[in-house]
């Protein structure tokens, strides 16, 4: 027997509560403790980067030694390329950065300079305001949408099941600490086009099954026959987008990891709020309006 979707929404909120609670945990500790929500990186905070390609195989230590020698043990170094490096550091002066890039060269066999950026931290104060700003704009513009072709109460379940996977990804992100740079908010964007889709689609069998709802049938087996009917496609769609992602995240190289990351997280945040988040609350928020007492009329 099939398990019922509808039957079972408890669990499925009480599983969404698992996995969002530790990441708020963390979200509050790390910034009691660093300051910050999240891992910012030189986008958000202002900062350095600089990508070297070095003439013979580098190891990190390496860097890291020469590095050290300025105060800078803490900077951010990846492998993007068999002999390209990309070092990340706190926001260094036209004379520091030379320097540091001189010494690199004379220590590490040569180097050939490929990046060198500078970003203020007002830049990525406004970074960061412009990125809030454009995920709630998002979420508001999604909810309005739902709103307007299906109704006001599955554009609210729909809003809510977007900011479980916002929760989600930030959530996860903060817990394992993870850099974050400019394309968590490209990211995010689009988990949330990408969920919407899929919970746009859902909506849409259940209101052609409510058209021809059978006698005896109630409206959590109507949804929840609606959520298997379209179950197999929302499978299918989202494994042939976590291949690609992970195909990415393999062998496309350090630069693309952490955008990759954020996909994968809230790809399927987004598939399993499509499913076991969006209907079953509109499912709740149904059933509350039928149960609330209809208003006595005035007496003459």
């Amino acid at each position: 027997m099939r398990p019922h979707f509808i039957h079972l929404r408890r669990y499925w909120y009480a599983l969404s509560l698992l996995v969002i609670l530790p990441g708020l945990v963390a979200l509050f500790w790390h910034k009691a403790h660093d300051g910050r929500f999240l891992n910012w990186g030189i986008d958000f905070t202002g900062g350095s980067l600089i990508e070297l390609r070095f003439n013979r195989a580098v190891e990190l230590p390496e860097i890291r030694g020469v590095l050290a020698r300025y105060g800078l043990e803490a900077a951010e170094v990846q492998q993007s390329g068999p002999a390209d490096f990309i070092i990340r550091t706190r926001e260094l002066t036209e004379e520091e950065g030379r320097t540091i890039i001189g010494d690199l060269d004379r220590q590490l066999g040569g180097a050939t300079l490929l990046r060198n950026e500078r970003v203020g931290a007002k830049i990525g104060s406004e970074l960061a305001a412009k990125a809030l700003t454009a995920l709630f704009v998002g979420l508001i513009l999604m909810g309005i949408y739902i709103t307007v072709r299906f109704e006001f109460k599955q554009g609210v379940a729909a809003v809510v099941a977007l900011f479980h996977d916002v929760l989600v990804t930030v959530g996860l992100l903060a817990l394992f600490w993870i850099p974050v740079d400019s394309s968590f908010v490209p990211a995010i964007l689009t988990v949330i086009g990408y969920s919407i889709n899929d919970t746009i689609i859902i909506f849409d069998r259940i209101r052609e099954n409510m058209r021809q709802i059978r006698k005896g049938e109630t409206l959590e087996d109507v949804v929840n026959a609606s959520l298997w009917q379209t179950l197999a496609r929302s499978i299918n769609t989202v494994l042939t987008v976590l291949f690609m992602l992970l195909a990415l995240y393999f062998l496309g190289g350090s630069t693309l990891r952490h955008f990759i990351l954020t996909m994968l997280i809230g790809i399927i945040s987004g598939c399993y709020s499509s499913i076991c988040n969006a209907s079953p609350i509109w499912v709740d928020l149904k059933l509350r309006e039928r149960r609330r007492p209809q208003a006595r009329p005035a007496r003459v």
